[in-house]
């Protein structure tokens, strides 16, 4: 079989998996089985009897800053106070860099380490070893494993199942006995049972009675039940299925050729026969079911014709158009959702297609970057299925878009897909679903991690973004951290970042609207302002006129940043500085930087100088150059400039309070005569940062930039993906968890569209392919609040009915108490209070004899939009508790 790495069958009969299997298992090729019958998916891997996984887990190895460590036996090793919250575990071997003192660590052999109560390590023997001064990290150190899997000949007879569970154990069994049954059912009658045909199905269960048991079991019985469930569905051919079975199988081949992750072992079953009608409910009927000669015929085995029209009435809106939301359009258009004439799909993304997406956004090619998102995906949807009518929205589902996003649109919504990678669109979408009690089908991924959820009005919970991952989404730092005392890689990157911002964008927008930008920063406090100052007088000083001038900056630069403000730094706080409390200076969270001495011939010295100098002479129009060679002969050439135009801070910016000081009237006035000496010359081109487009030295200089100010403060530096995920707050994105979560979301859109379904029938989903985890459970129920005699949920709403003429507040009140037994103590709408109890005599009548969009415009200001059918209000009742939430009041207009 030559060079061949791995061999996958789908579709396949047992006697040619066992033959392909045996010499596979032979040869030391990596083989799988992928299939689907029905409602159940099956994947079978062996990877031989000896293989090594390089790389066992998903995680980047774990590094940790250092605060002391013992010189003892064992040695102690603390850690920052930022980092307590560690993941080393007792075992895990780890390495050391940069340690001031006890240098005997720094790149010794792996270390065996004991983690203790207080979160401490052990770390062997340092008693002989040099005291610890400052600084220095520890790193794990990832160890190899090796697996052995059997071959399918022996496998079959004594598998080994992924489950989460013992339940999940034994009905993996039975799954794995009705595969068994399957394949010899089809060899005796050269197909599979025929859709929903209970003779068919009852000779499957028969043959897997009278299979040989499974060795190294408990003996437990056969589910019967299951088996023929199994059986009865077992002709059909379902996308969703497909896509998840698929995807994690694609996962399972990416590991036999990189050697990273654990892989399956070895067999793996997956069912969603929760999509089927539940006990006492009715099967779909064997007529019903039979083929029509057309593309859907796989679905119309498992759930009938009539499912598949009622499918094809749906009108979906689907939010996102980017990794998953492709997958979601492919899956809708291979199921035929909404594709009938009366149906469709609405997709909104005010995206653009770029060139990183192109990996795992497969709607999009080469020749649609630049263009909308939304539009393309829609053309690309249109050719998988022609009868599919896909509308392109190339705007945002936020606050600013309710006027089309309104009453009159969610009306014509069966039902609504998030694919979105922020948790707070998420957040308003679901919000815009509870309102309009439309089901939301909502999917997200992080590298080989995955979930999907359903939310379905008065059945399930409503959605609920974790409120740890929406306060983490936007992280800041300090400025004092950033510009004196970065401790981790994250500090660099986000540096690199605002010099970047600084040197090509706002300043170029500084000299160009000179006067504005004056104004803005006259009413502006802070360092940050002083240093944008310091920029724009350096690039104002003198215009390069060649590429030699432009190099010549970025050479400057290159030692103002990495090498003078180093030295400056360090002679107002030396590396023995000692504080009155008499610790050093330079310890804890501040590490104490090295100056570095430029090198021509160190290739991040030189990209620094390439990149810098590119962006210097594009923001001037100036021709720049990618020949490194000539560079770097230029470069020996040159005089290592000294910044004076950028000349370092003085000691009193380095305080750790804003140096306001040191930015003044003064400073303003100086820049104003510079100005305007250049108030006659072309225009700068500001640079907008774009981190796609690798030709552009963007992310060259951010790099860069990083990976030396890295090296001036000893933290291990980022690599460019690494950089580039960091400065892009990038949420790693990989095709085979995509697809899979848009497989999920599938499954359960079978339950939404179908019959209405109790809530043991949905799923919420969670995948980790890396760790072969994969969780399905059923929601929650929505919490039910009671005050008095009514209860509700988050699903419910107090309706008003629109009245003839229009009720005035006070008849709107009275209505309240007379239908709900309610006493209204405040309305609002919005945060606007338009009544209150506690309001003086006078004041109430005045509101109470106003009708109710009168006051709501008086007050707010409010104008319906086009197409609004209800007028949301809030309010509070007398009695209440400080638990209780009342319903939103939903008065008719």
């Amino acid at each position: 079989m030559g060079f061949t790495q791995v061999v996958v069958l789908t579709t396949s009969k047992l006697e040619e998996q066992l033959k392909v299997g045996t010499l596979c298992h032979e040869l030391g090729i990596c083989f799988l089985v992928a299939d689907t019958r029905g409602l159940v998916g099956q994947l079978f891997c062996d990877f031989g009897e000896d293989f090594t996984v390089q790389d066992p887990t998903e995680a980047e190895p774990l590094t940790a800053a250092i605060q002391h460590i013992s010189q003892g036996s064992p040695g102690i090793l603390t850690l920052r106070k930022e980092t307590d919250d560690h993941y080393f575990c007792d075992g895990d071997l780890v390495t050391f860099s940069g340690i001031e003192g006890m240098v005997e660590l720094n790149g010794c052999d792996p270390r065996p380490i004991r983690v203790q109560e207080d979160g401490t390590l052990e770390i062997g023997n340092t008693a002989t070893f040099s005291r610890y001064l400052r600084g220095g990290a520890v790193t794990e150190v990832k160890r190899p494993k090796t697996v052995s899997h059997k071959p399918l000949a022996v496998a079959l007879l004594q598998p080994r199942i992924v489950a989460q569970s013992p339940q999940e154990v034994h009905r993996a069994q039975c799954l794995h006995q009705a595969f068994r049954a399957l394949h010899q059912f089809q060899h005796l009658h050269g197909r599979l049972p025929k859709p929903w045909d209970p003779v068919d199905a009852e000779m499957v269960v028969g043959l897997a009675r009278s299979l040989e048991p499974l060795k190294g079991t408990k003996g437990e019985p056969l589910d019967e039940a299951l088996v023929k469930t199994v059986a009865l569905s077992s002709a059909g051919g379902l996308s969703p299925m497909a896509a998840t079975m698929g995807a994690v199988a694609a996962q399972e081949v990416l590991k036999a050729i990189s050697r990273k992750f654990m892989p399956l072992d070895q067999w793996l079953y997956f069912d969603a026969l929760d999509c089927l009608p539940e006990d006492g409910e009715p099967l779909p009927k064997p007529e019903d079911c039979a083929p029509r000669g057309c593309r859907y015929d796989g679905q119309i085995a498992v759930f009938g014709a009539g499912f598949q029209e009622k499918l094809s009435w749906q009108h979906y809106l689907l939010v996102g158009a980017g990794a998953i939301g492709c997958e979601l359009l492919k899956s809708f258009a291979l199921v035929g959702l909404g594709a009938g004439p009366s149906g469709g799909v609405t997709v909104a993304d005010m995206d653009h297609v770029e060139h990183s997406n192109l990996s795992r956004q497969f709607l999009f090619t080469t020749q649609d970057i630049g263009r909308l998102k939304a539009e393309v995906a829609a053309e690309a949807t249109h050719r998988l299925n022609s009868d599919l009518q896909v509308t392109p929205l190339t705007m945002l589902l936020d606050p600013t878009t309710e006027h089309i996003f309104g009453d009159n649109f969610f009306s014509r919504v069966d039902g609504v897909a998030a694919a979105l990678d922020s948790f707070q669109a998420r957040k308003y979408v679901a919000a815009r679903c509870t309102h309009y009690l439309k089901p939301l089908l909502e999917a997200g991924t992080q590298g080989t991690m995955g979930h999907a959820s359903v939310f379905m009005p008065h059945v399930t919970e409503a959605y609920r973004a974790p409120t740890s991952t929406l306060a983490s989404e936007e992280t800041t730092y300090p400025v004092c951290t950033l510009r004196y005392f970065p401790s981790r890689v994250e500090h660099t990157v986000q540096w690199a970042r605002n010099k970047f911002e600084g040197l090509f964008c706002l300043s170029a927008e500084t000299i160009n609207h000179n006067q504005q930008v004056l104004t803005s920063l006259a009413e502006t406090d802070g360092p940050q302002v002083l240093t944008l100052l310091q920029e724009v007088l350096g690039i104002l000083r003198e215009r390069p006129q060649t590429w030699q001038d432009c190099v010549l900056w970025a050479l400057g630069h290159w030692q103002l940043c990495f090498c003078y403000s180093i030295m400056q730094l360090l002679n107002h706080f030396p590396p023995d500085k000692v504080l009155e409390d008499g610790t050093l200076f330079w310890s804890g969270p501040k590490q104490c930087p090295q100056p570095l001495e430029f090198d021509a011939n160190q290739d991040t010295h030189l990209l620094y100088v390439l990149a810098a100098a590119n962006l210097y002479a594009q923001m001037h129009g100036l021709p720049g150059s990618r020949d490194q060679t000539a560079l770097r002969g230029l470069l020996k050439l040159l005089p290592l400039p000294v910044p004076q135009h950028l000349a370092p801070n003085s000691p009193n910016d380095l305080k750790l309070a804003p140096a306001s000081a040191e930015y003044g009237p003064e400073q303003l006035k100086k820049l104003q005569e510079v100005l305007e000496v250049w108030s006659g010359s072309p225009p700068l081109k500001p640079l907008k940062f774009e981190k796609d487009n690798d030709s552009n030295f963007h992310m060259d200089f951010v790099a860069a930039a990083a990976s030396l100010r890295a090296q001036n403060y000893g933290i291990l530096p980022a690599n460019r993906s690494q950089s580039k995920r960091i400065v892009g707050k990038i949420i790693p994105a990989i095709a085979t968890t995509t697809a899979a979560v848009a497989g999920l979301v599938g499954l359960e859109l079978y339950k939404v569209v179908g019959r209405p379904r109790p809530l043991s029938a949905f799923r919420h989903c969670f995948l980790h392919l890396a760790e072969n985890r994969f969780n399905r459970w059923v929601p929650f129920a929505p919490a039910i609040q009671k005050f008095h005699h009514l209860t509700w949920t988050c699903w419910d709403r107090l309706k008003v009915p629109a009245g003839q003429p229009e009720r005035t507040l006070k008849l709107l009140l009275a209505h309240l108490q007379e239908q709900f037994g309610l006493r209204v103590k405040m309305l609002l709408h919005g945060r606007s209070l338009l009544y209150s109890a506690g309001w003086l005599p006078e004041k109430q009548a005045q509101r109470l004899a106003l009708r109710v969009t009168e006051l709501v415009q008086q007050v707010t200001g409010w104008i319906p939009k086009p197409g609004q059918r209800v007028l949301v209000l809030e309010l509070s009742c007398e009695g209440e508790d400080e638990d209780t939430t009342f319903p939103p009041l939903h008065y008719e207009l």
